[in-house]
């Protein structure tokens, strides 16, 4: 599950608040099987995201430093193509 959810460990520099918060959007989106969200919903996914992503912070400050860094990186550090934005 999930497979899509980029892996934010070991990024140079560290994974931002807002990569942080749109993976946790990825994990409730796909948890709850909710496509664009609804107006009945809403509230509940925004609630889920703040303490997924709140429970991503405490866990990527208390990890011990990667090896190598992820093979990956988050959408917003790609170029169009693929490449890696510097």
């Amino acid at each position: 599950m999930c497979r899509n959810i980029t892996i934010l460990r070991g990024l140079d520099p560290p994974a931002t608040r807002e990569e942080i918060r749109a993976a946790a959007l990825q994990y409730v989106r796909k948890v709850g099987a909710i496509g664009s969200g609804s107006l009945t919903s809403s509230e509940a996914v925004a609630e889920a995201v703040e303490r997924v992503a709140s429970a991503t912070e405490t866990l990527l400050a208390t990890l011990p430093a990667r090896r190598s860094p992820p093979s990956t990186v988050p959408p917003g550090r790609r170029r169009p193509g693929g490449t890696v934005a510097t």
